[in-house]
């Protein structure tokens, strides 16, 4: 056999390893927006500023698939089955939050817990599958994994006093979700909404435009890109973030006042960059 014929068998054999590799990542349950839904019947918990952490078992991802590499002191007593929740240490922390996760090395992990919210191929409603990791979690005890607290919804009224409380205490928001519903991998569910009172959503930069006056030579707006169409956004940034601003193809939130009458979002004012959230 020539070498030629060596290399492309080789290739072949590297090219099923990836492909297997990349079809074992997990796919996670993503939030759709509460638009004035009934929620009577279904359940409320705070939405949390950290980064999303899912196990599988074996590893932790983050909502980009990447591997975290989260120290065996915090894993170890991890259950062998999969868990979906949010890395968080406290609000209003999440770039903290964010370095320690992304850091090489241990720079704070034993700040962090893994708030669960789900137990995604769990049998039974939302509270059955959460009752398996209670179990689990009764023989094999942790400081680094709490259930989050799920609060059933009785009418809108409960849902906005909550929403108030979480917020003057600089929470983000919440997460409204139908008990009853699966946990659905890879898809944005119509049964698990976020609730908050300014609205925010994701879109990628697609290019930087220069700015004037007192910006010059910095960034002055940048346009960005998502289901919405083509937009610039000029304001919210603050001088480090014009100076080094995110770069093209980088995924960055930003908040807005409803849309305009051709389906843009109002008053788009940048938030910050999307890294492992």
């Amino acid at each position: 056999m020539g070498m030629t014929a060596v290399w492309v068998k080789i290739f072949l054999f590297l090219l099923i390893i990836i492909k297997s590799a990349v079809a074992d990542l997990p796919e996670l349950m993503l939030l759709s927006t509460y638009q004035n839904q009934d929620v009577k019947g279904w359940v409320m918990s705070e939405k949390l500023d950290g980064v999303r952490g899912y196990w599988d078992g074996k590893t932790l991802y983050s909502r980009q698939q990447r591997i975290l590499k989260a120290p065996h002191y915090f894993v170890k007593d991890f259950p062998p089955f999969a868990i979906d929740g949010e890395l968080f240490s406290e609000r209003n922390q999440f770039d903290r939050i964010s370095a320690i996760v992304r850091s090489q090395k241990d720079q704070g992990w034993d700040k962090l817990t893994l708030q669960v919210f789900d137990v995604p191929n769990a049998q039974g409603n939302l509270f059955e599958r959460l009752a398996v990791l209670e179990r689990y979690l009764q023989q094999h005890p942790t400081p680094y994994i709490q259930i989050i607290k799920q609060i059933p919804i009785e009418n809108a009224e409960q849902v906005q006093h909550f929403l108030a409380e979480v917020e003057s205490l600089n929470g983000e928001g919440l997460v409204l979700r139908n008990p009853n519903t699966p946990y659905k991998a890879g898809k944005r569910s119509a049964e698990i909404l976020k609730l908050k009172t300014a609205l925010d959503e994701e879109c990628v930069v697609i290019q930087h435009h220069q700015g004037r006056g007192q910006f010059s030579n910095m960034l002055g707006s940048l346009t960005c890109r998502n289901s919405r169409g083509t937009f610039k956004i000029g304001s919210g940034f603050n001088l480090e973030e014009r100076t080094n601003p995110p770069p093209v193809g980088a995924i960055i939130s930003y908040k807005y006042r409803g849309l305009t009458s051709d389906g843009k979002p109002r008053f788009a004012t940048y938030w910050r960059e999307k890294k492992d959230k």
